[in-house]
């Protein structure tokens, strides 16, 4: 096995996601290197390029468009490669075109016996996260999905900006798939701690039942709706990718809903979906055992079913 080099980050795909992504690492201050691959060779060297003339305004950093030989030392590989959802598609929708495409990226990875994180974000996350597993062998705690912590993100924003309060004292979760079976845990979101019925009485005109149905079914249309008016999101997950990178990378420890195998948490058996875990430096280290009322396990269980169904035949 390969020395983990905890300078270094590899993305893999160089699309909006994957170019975005690396845009924001740059960004961190987290690495010293990093290295583009696509199928595509100049598009990774011309997003090298661009990205590297930003160096001047943070901090010094070496980047550049390589090859898999380049991934074996990297402490976070991210692969955001595949095809991108289009108008009118669900994530769904893209499971045999990226099926096929991880059945040639996940083989290089494993050639290369690589002692880093694989950390998926390539849609539908779920289920090429169970893929990327399987194909590689390596450790499910080294190989995890970004999950729901984008959908989290878009929950606790819009949250905040309802409740007309800052959105990192919100506290909620996203889980289930990321993607039209998703659920929001209501039943243990608060505000630094006071919940979230009682803060919605200090705000007198709030409609909560109305607020939780309006907000989900924002939380889990965003992406379509942005899909709609300039055809693919990048820059809320590119943060999302930093986020995690950064609870890896400085092994905090947080928590956070990333997709994962479960094996037996909540009565889910061998499907990988978005629990809370603590995140950090080899990876998932436990799932977080958060609250839910028998409703929201009923909805879970049935968002579990949603994605073996559409794993059968295919992996």
């Amino acid at each position: 096995m390969n020395k983990v080099n905890y300078r270094k980050v590899a993305v893999i795909g160089c699309g909006f996601v994957g170019s975005s992504s690396a845009f924001a690492l740059m960004q961190s201050g987290m690495f010293s290197e990093m290295v583009l691959i696509d199928v595509d060779k100049n598009r990774a060297e011309g997003e090298a390029m661009d990205i590297s003339h930003g160096l001047p305004f943070v901090h010094p950093m070496r980047i550049w468009a390589g090859d898999y030989d380049d991934i074996a030392d990297a402490a976070i590989i991210v692969v955001t490669a595949g095809a991108a959802q289009k108008p009118g598609e669900t994530r769904l929708d893209l499971i045999k075109k990226n099926i096929g495409i991880y059945g040639s990226i996940m083989p290089e990875i494993k050639k290369r016996d690589c002692a880093g994180i694989l950390l998926i974000v390539s849609n539908p996350v779920d289920i090429l996260t169970y893929a990327a597993v399987k194909m590689t062998g390596l450790p499910q705690n080294r190989v995890f999905g970004s999950g729901t912590v984008l959908d989290t993100a878009r929950l606790k924003y819009l949250l905040g900006e309802k409740l007309s309060v800052d959105a990192r004292s919100v506290h909620g979760y996203i889980v289930g798939e990321h993607g039209d079976s998703e659920i929001a845990i209501w039943s243990s979101a608060n505000v630094s701690g006071v919940p979230l019925s009682d803060f919605c009485a200090l705000r007198s005109d709030i409609d909560l039942d109305a607020c939780k149905s309006q907000i989900s079914d924002d939380v889990k249309n965003s992406a379509y709706e942005i899909i709609a008016k300039k055809h693919a999101t990048y820059y809320g997950i590119a943060m999302s990718v930093r986020r995690i990178c950064s609870a890896i990378i400085r092994d905090e420890k947080s928590i956070m809903p990333v997709s994962t195998i479960l094996h037996g948490a909540y009565g889910i058996n061998d499907v990988a979906m978005s629990i809370p875990a603590i995140v950090g430096k080899n990876g998932v280290e436990s799932l977080v055992p958060v609250s839910m009322n028998d409703a929201e396990r009923d909805e879970l269980n049935r968002s579990a079913a949603v994605l073996k169904k559409n794993m059968e035949g295919i992996i």
